[in-house]
């Protein structure tokens, strides 16, 4: 299996390294347009090989797709990163082009590909990839609800003192600051509600800082994080190529789920080897569906603006 991963950046990067430390993939390209940077980080990979006893083959390229040829999955990491105090929806103008651009170019050597979105603002680099490739729907997947649902997963686990991979939780809506939606009532610790050990102050905290989680990490660190985005993408491939049908909440989209048409925004689905293979439908309650359909108003402003952009 062939993964190709446009961007060779600090989130390409840690996803090249988990999916080959992981055996993900039998090979992995990837492709950057800074000279040399893409071939440096492939190198640095592969010299991991005989310590972590991996063997998937790491291939860098610069600007050249032709090497890309015949990937079942592409992940498009490419546009700049947040800057503090920068939000993902100022990255629109910026960012929209450079993801068009990338995604023609790699349907013109992987034309039966799954192409996996990371470059933000996520839910509306999505919506741009499905309606300028025309792709079938299930082969276009926003990534960031693996993430949000991870950093809730982690917050929640800290509130607890348990660990992480005993917590359940899921993220939906829009993948940013204040549309994505921590589901805490569905949170739970090893099959019980996490509301019979945390009380609601604490639960709106974990939620208010996983809504946050990623602007925290961008002021910390002084741009955006890359080890959770790498993995949570590394994981999202992982689900395709082995058929795990694993339920994941991604951005994908809509025709009438949720009550919501015509845009890409994160809702639980079975992730195989076709791609979304389906958006579950599972039970909000009235504030649930009432923050959900604010958080979709959002997203498809948005997608207005990156319209409007493009005209």
């Amino acid at each position: 299996m062939k993964v190709t991963i446009v961007g060779a950046g600090n989130v390409g990067a840690t996803c090249a390294d988990v999916i080959s430390y992981r055996g993900i993939a039998s090979e992995v390209v990837l492709l950057d347009i800074k000279q040399g940077f893409a071939e440096g980080k492939a190198l640095d990979i592969m010299q991991c090989a005989t310590d972590t006893g991996f063997n998937t083959r790491v291939v860098g390229v610069t600007n050249d797709y032709s090497k890309t040829a015949n990937s079942d999955v592409v992940v498009v990491t490419s546009g700049i990163p947040r800057k503090p105090g920068m939000t993902r929806e100022e990255l629109i103008g910026i960012n929209a082009g450079i993801v068009k651009s990338v995604v023609e170019n790699i349907l013109e050597y992987s034309p039966e590909t799954i192409i996996i979105v990371v470059s933000n603002p996520m839910d509306t680099m999505t919506y741009l990839t499905l309606k300028s490739t025309g792709l079938p729907k299930n082969r276009i997947i926003g990534m960031g609800g693996i993430l949000d649902s991870s950093r809730f997963r982690t917050y929640l686990s800290l509130a607890l003192d348990k660990p992480a991979n005993d917590v359940s939780g899921m993220v939906i809506g829009g993948h940013g600051d204040t549309t994505m939606i921590p589901l805490t009532r569905l949170a739970s610790y090893n099959g019980i509600p996490v509301s019979q050990f945390l009380s609601e102050e604490t639960l709106q905290k974990v939620a208010a800082d996983t809504m946050v989680g990623g602007a925290t990490l961008t002021g910390l660190l002084g741009t955006s994080a890359w080890y959770a985005p790498g993995a949570s993408v590394a994981f999202l491939v992982d689900s395709i190529l082995n058929d795990q049908k694993r339920m994941i909440a991604c951005s994908v989209y809509v025709e009438g789920e949720y009550g919501q048409n015509d845009i890409c925004i994160g809702v639980p689905c079975i992730i195989g080897k076709n791609g979304v293979e389906e958006i579950l439908d599972i039970q909000l309650n009235d504030k649930e569906k009432a923050l959900f359909a604010k958080s979709a108003d959002a997203v498809r402003a948005m997608n207005d603006a990156l319209k409007t952009i493009l005209a």
